[in-house]
């Protein structure tokens, strides 16, 4: 099998028909353009969430960022907002993100490696110093311990003065997507649902400007699935927690405008642009018809954006400039809402602060000096981007389909058929590389040989989890223990009576009570997941 990258090409059966040189008006008998399309900012919302689109906002700029200490993050974050970034967006490293402490046995070597450790309220604290969160919108990637981490935010907040109603950002918080494909999830299923649907209700009752939830294609792409996988499957991800919301007894007009999504941005340019379009569509539908939510805003899908990791390449990585730019201008004449642009050496390690700058830049180059902006869905009317958005949207229902005839989301995850689904079409994916069908420039094609990287690569040094090791251990021991355990039993009181955890969790924050313990007692209620079945 290569190793090469799955850059993401739809195999044979997701591709146009190649044999005709153009589409025109005869392949699109029996579209009605009234109902499908209608204007930006109209129901069914093909051409854009609003009517005037960048005219009247642009998208937010955000590039993830996070790696080493929270204090190196937090100067990462106030370089790029003295640059022109207008959010935050945090990546955490791999024991926090799966929901262990800093100085765990398993974390050590990676303690800030592929992101920013946070073990505790008081790291968290350090991750935002100096940064106003009612003035700043921050997004979080994080999922198994995301509500942990929600209610880190939420005590930093309120120190500096803020109440939660102020506080604007989102919490990717989508544990369903973790089954799928990347991985990142400590309890089963159900409790795990149960979890996002606490913050869910949480958000609801208490911060009515924060996104609890961004339901997430991302990985499900990265890790092989085609681009009608990704909308069906991360759709159908979105339904299942609306209709978990409603029977814990939440109205879905109340919580369903502050529910966001978050895709991939690959290469077939128009076959991304086609793909947002459909998504819109297709929530809307859900929303009107299927949930009967009556207030318009729950029918908008608004989305983040990121460009394709896994299309960049080790090999001549300048192309990646190139290759990020492209899916950029996909993502924005697609509409989204917010964008995140990958660095050109992330192939090589955590991006660096100038290759960080250029992935900034290219964003601001394509609002401010391309005019692509000036025009609500501009790509809008054409028969080849019409066509497509039909094709993907009628391929992304059948699945959906698929997936209502299971039971939904759980009982498929509990069939194995997501993670079946997404390792055939990378499968697939690999083997049109491997006969040639596919090429990536730089690595299957147009090769050099003795090819020279002078790129400056980002080190994280062993002396950062030391040091991070040494302050938890330093927190653990000076804390009010008295304290700090009845806040731990209290949690655990709250989940075993099915109480919605978040207050308890902001307390156990308060106690100093770091993530690994919230997670090891959470776990003492609803078990840990080992994997699920072999398929």
């Amino acid at each position: 099998m290569s190793t090469q990258p799955n850059i993401g090409k739809p195999h044979a059966s997701d591709q146009i028909d190649e044999s005709k040189p153009f589409v025109g008006p005869e392949d699109m008998r029996g579209f009605e353009s009234d109902k499908s399309l209608a204007e930006p900012g109209d129901y069914p919302y093909t051409r854009g969430i609003h009517r005037t689109m960048y005219q009247g906002r642009l998208w937010t700029m955000r590039q993830f960022a996070g790696f080493g200490s929270a204090a190196e993050t937090n100067e990462r974050f106030k370089y790029l907002l003295a640059h022109g970034q207008t959010g935050l967006s945090t990546a955490f490293d791999l024991p926090t993100l799966m929901g262990r402490d800093s100085d765990d046995p398993l974390s050590l070597g990676e303690v800030g490696r592929c992101g920013v450790a946070v073990s505790s309220l008081a790291d968290m604290r350090r991750l935002f110093d100096g940064i106003n969160l009612a003035e700043v919108s921050t997004s979080m990637t994080i999922n198994a311990p995301a509500a942990i981490i929600l209610a880190f935010y939420i005590c930093v907040a309120e120190e500096q003065g803020h109440t939660p109603d102020q506080l604007r950002g989102t919490l990717q918080n989508d544990i369903l997507k973790e089954f799928h494909a990347q991985n990142e999830y400590v309890y089963p299923p159900r409790p795990s649902v149960k979890l996002v649907i606490d913050t869910i209700e949480y958000g609801t009752k208490f911060m009515p400007k924060w996104n609890t939830v961004s339901v997430s294609g991302y990985h499900i792409r990265e890790a092989g699935a085609t681009a009608a996988e990704e909308l069906a499957f991360t759709l159908a991800d979105g339904m299942e927690y609306v209709k978990y919301s409603i029977e814990r007894g939440l109205d879905v007009d109340e919580f369903a405008p502050r529910l966001s999504f978050f895709f991939d941005v690959h290469n077939d340019f128009f076959e991304e642009v086609a793909k947002f379009r459909a998504a819109r569509r297709i929530w809307a539908n859900a929303m009107r018809h299927r949930f009967n939510a009556k207030n318009e805003r729950s029918w908008l899908l608004r989305t983040h954006a990121q460009t394709a990791g896994v299309t960049l390449t080790e090999q001549q990585p300048m192309n990646n400039v190139v290759r990020v730019a492209y899916q950029a201008l996909a993502a924005v004449l697609g509409g989204v809402q917010s964008l995140h642009t990958n660095s050109m050496d992330e192939t090589l390690a955590l991006p660096s602060e100038q290759a960080v700058k250029v992935a900034l830049r290219t964003q601001q180059v394509l609002a401010h000096e391309t005019n692509v902006t000036q025009t609500a869905d501009p790509l809008g009317g054409s028969w080849f981007v019409e066509k497509l958005t039909n094709e993907i949207e009628a391929k992304a229902n059948a699945i959906i389909d698929q997936i209502d005839a299971m039971g939904g989301v759980v009982p498929a995850i509990d069939r194995g058929y997501f993670r079946r689904t997404i390792a055939d079409s990378a499968m697939r994916s690999n083997r049109s590389l491997e006969s040639g069908q596919s090429k990536i420039v730089g690595v299957t094609d147009f090769r050099e040989e003795n090819e020279e990287r002078n790129i400056p690569i980002l080190q994280i040094g062993q002396d950062v989890e030391d040091a991070q090791v040494k302050r938890l251990k330093e927190l653990k021991a000076t804390r009010d223990a008295s304290k700090h355990q009845a806040a731990l039993d209290a949690l655990r009181e709250a989940a075993a009576n099915d109480q919605n955890v978040m207050p308890q969790l902001i307390n156990a924050a308060k106690a100093d009570a770091t993530v690994g313990e919230m997670v090891d007692t959470l776990a003492t209620v609803f078990g840990r997941y080992d994997g699920g079945p072999e398929w």
